[in-house]
C-alpha cells in the first residue's frame, strides 16, 4: 500500500462542515463532491462507472477535448471499476462510492464493511489472470490508501488521480 494518510496530497482536511484540525470549518462546493449508495444494489460495477461518468461530464472532464483528457477520464473509470470490484470480491460488497474533486485532483473513495487490507499482489505477474486490481490502482494514481473505521469492521479505500491539464 502506498500510504495510510487519510487526506489528499493537497491536505483538504475533513469533509465539508466538519471542523478542521485548527478548529475552522472547511468549505467544499456542493457540486465538487458526489456520493452513491451501493448497499443492496445489483449491477454495482456498471452503476458505479455510470455514476462516475456522469460526474465527469458535469465537471467538464467529458467529452474530452484532447487525448490526454480522454486518457485521464478513462483512468478514473478504470480505477472506480477496480476499487468497486475489489470490494465485491474481498469485502462483502461496497456500501458507498464517493467522488471529490479539487482543482488539482480527483479523490475516489469506496466504503465497505470488510476487514481485509487491499494490497497489490507481489510479485506482480502480468501473464496470469486476476489479481491485477490494486496493481492497476497503484500505477494509475497519485496516491492511495485505507482508512479504518475505528473499532468497527469496515474501511474506506481511497485513491487520488491528477486532474487533466
Amino acid at each position: 500500500m502506498s500510504t495510510t494518510r487519510p487526506f489528499a496530497a493537497d491536505d483538504r482536511g475533513p469533509e465539508s462542515g466538519e471542523p478542521a484540525a485548527n478548529g475552522e470549518t472547511e468549505s467544499v462546493e456542493p457540486e465538487s463532491a458526489r456520493r452513491l449508495q451501493l448497499t443492496g444494489e445489483s449491477g454495482i460495477v456498471p452503476r458505479a462507472r455510470d455514476f462516475t461518468r456522469q460526474a465527469l461530464r458535469d465537471w467538464g472532464w467529458l467529452p474530452a477535448a484532447t487525448a490526454d483528457r480522454k486518457a485521464a477520464a478513462e483512468d478514473v473509470l478504470l480505477v472506480v471499476s477496480e476499487l468497486v470490484t475489489n470490494a465485491c470480491l474481498h469485502a462483502g460488497g461496497p456500501e458507498e462510492l464517493r467522488l471529490r474533486r479539487s482543482p488539482k485532483s480527483l479523490r475516489l473513495e469506496v466504503v465497505d464493511s470488510g476487514a481485509g487490507e487491499p494490497a497489490p499482489r507481489t510479485p506482480h505477474r502480468a501473464g496470469r489472470p486476476g489479481g491485477h486490481g490494486m496493481f492497476i490502482v497503484q500505477r494509475l494514481c497519485l496516491d492511495w490508501g485505507v482508512i479504518r473505521h475505528g473499532d468497527q469492521p469496515g474501511k474506506t479505500v481511497w485513491a487520488e488521480l491528477a486532474a487533466p491539464s
